[in-house]
């Protein structure tokens, strides 16, 4: 290892050969990336909306965490157990480390290296050698032992800030890593807040099916008794024996329904299928009203995906800075020191053993630079990728809350016309059945009344359930769902790993 002390050329006189012939990125013209437009509407004002009537007030995603959001105990312990269990959010969270270890191992980049050394050898030269006769003459054996032990650094300054840059860019896409996990945290809770009521209102149907099954069975009864009497025929009896067939059919159906509604929450909540525990009391009341949605602009803090998206255009920018530094110059300097001797009992003599060196090398590119201008347009086309990513995500999330404010206000008008139908075909049914009794209407006709009228109080479950979905979906587009301060263990290991790393952007 020191064995010589190595003699390097002065550098100083090719500096400026090397900034000539090394230095000097290509223009890339029009074809540099721009930045993103970030222009946001004032409002998610829909055509049916007056402008500014859905943006007053602070945003609803960060007015509520999501378990003060959702009011139902038992929704808010299958979200609970989610967060825990869910093996796509762990496997989120193993990313994080994963770029966080990156982040790491970039940092490490432009700092100094240090490595302790200790070795140890033997050597021998040729007698036809002006070293091996040197070496018979002064009386050195022929079999020369090396011991040595010191210090071995190295470090590349980074003078064009390319090191640092590319660790800034780590950190970013560890950044990102982080807002990816909480947008699978918002899609997550969203899938089974809907799934739940999915589930809540398979059960209202059933119970529907079952109560209109009793009623069919009433009216059954009531023509076969009228066909024994003779005011009625077998054509009427097979009719209403038919439809109560029908309807009890339909309970098979909607219990497929309830199976697959149940082993879906089970899957994201990552645990065996197994009974869900639910509760359907609240779910015919009209449900509450759409909290304020804030400013469109609230979307680049409150999105994850948005964030994400920033996050991602950020170190598409310092890989494009790292590039381009790769056109200038790196200057680097080598130093050992320790001690060195053919004799293990003279080994840490001082200064008889005592050995060093001391190099700087300035590396400049001259016959690869159409690899490194390769790699520099790639950068800059990505950066440009990164940018089309961003909009898109912007753009993405305000369609989404307008489509989702829309739905909301549609479907609860649909539910106040289905309401109003549902009461007055039940009203129905009690007619046709006084006249169906005292013949003055058909059998027909108290029939289809009753088909009508079971049609009418599905119709507005199904519309109910969209109404919470559409309820719980805005809420998701608007960027609410990942925080929570119900659970201190969860928010110390958010906490964790948003902790910022060093280069991160303040």
């Amino acid at each position: 290892m020191f064995d010589v002390i190595r003699r390097h050329m002065p550098v100083v006189g090719l500096l400026p050969f090397a900034l000539v012939l090394g230095c000097g990125a290509p223009q890339l013209g029009a074809k540099a990336a721009r930045e993103a437009d970030t222009t946001l509407p004032e409002a998610f004002a829909t055509p049916t909306q007056s402008e500014g009537a859905a943006s007053a007030g602070p945003s609803v995603a960060t007015q509520q965490t999501w378990d003060a959001y959702f009011a139902d105990p038992h929704l808010k312990a299958l979200i609970e157990q989610a967060l825990t269990n869910n093996q796509e959010l762990n496997m989120r969270l193993q990313e994080i480390i994963i770029a966080r270890a990156e982040v790491g191992a970039a940092q490490g980049e432009y700092k100094p290296r240090v490595e302790g050394v200790v070795g140890a050898g033997i050597e021998k030269v040729g007698h036809h050698t002006p070293q091996g006769v040197s070496d018979e003459a002064h009386g050195v054996a022929e079999h020369l032992p090396d011991f040595n032990v010191g210090l071995r650094a190295s470090w590349e300054i980074d003078a064009w800030g390319k090191l640092r840059d590319a660790a800034k860019a780590a950190n970013h896409r560890y950044l990102n890593s982080v807002e990816a996990r909480n947008f699978v945290i918002t899609e997550m809770i969203a899938e089974i807040a809907n799934s739940y009521w999915d589930l809540v209102a398979v059960d209202k149907t059933r119970e529907i099916l079952e109560q209109n099954i009793e009623l069919q069975q009433s009216a059954l009864k009531l023509v076969t008794a009228k066909k024994a009497a003779g005011r009625g025929n077998q054509l009427e009896v097979q009719r209403f024996e038919a439809e109560v067939l029908k309807s009890q059919g339909r309970i098979f159906e909607v219990e497929q329904a309830r199976v697959r509604a149940e082993n879906r929450i089970n899957f994201l909540v990552g645990r065996f299928p197994q009974k869900v525990a639910r509760t359907d009391e609240a779910f015919m009341t009209p449900p509450p009203a759409v909290a304020q949605t804030g400013l469109p602009a609230a979307l680049l803090d409150n999105r994850p995906d948005v964030r994400a998206a920033a996050h991602l255009l950020e170190a598409a920018k310092l890989d494009t800075q790292v590039a381009k530094a790769r056109f200038y110059p790196s200057l680097s300097i080598d130093a050992e020191v320790g001690y060195q001797s053919f004799n293990a009992t003279h080994l840490l003599a001082t200064p008889q053993s005592l050995a060093y060196n001391l190099a700087g090398n300035l590396v400049a590119p001259l016959l690869n630079r159409a690899g490194i201008e390769a790699g520099y347009q790639a950068a800059n086309a990505k950066q440009m990728q990164a940018v089309y990513a961003y909009e898109q995500a912007l753009l993405r999330a305000f369609t989404e809350v307008v489509n989702e404010l829309a739905a909301i206000k549609n479907l609860d008008q649909r539910a106040d016309r289905i309401s109003k139908q549902a009461a007055t075909l039940q009203d129905a049914i009690e007619m046709s059945t006084v006249l169906f009794e005292s013949a003055e209407a058909d059998y027909l006709e108290v029939l289809l009344t009753r088909r009508d009228a079971l049609e009418a109080q599905v119709e507005l479950i199904e519309t109910k359930k969209q109404h919470r979905q559409a309820l719980v979906d805005v809420y998701k587009a608007l960027g609410g769902g990942w925080r929570t301060q119900a659970d201190p263990k969860g928010a110390a290991r958010t906490d964790e790993i948003n902790k910022p790393t060093e280069g991160s952007p303040k």
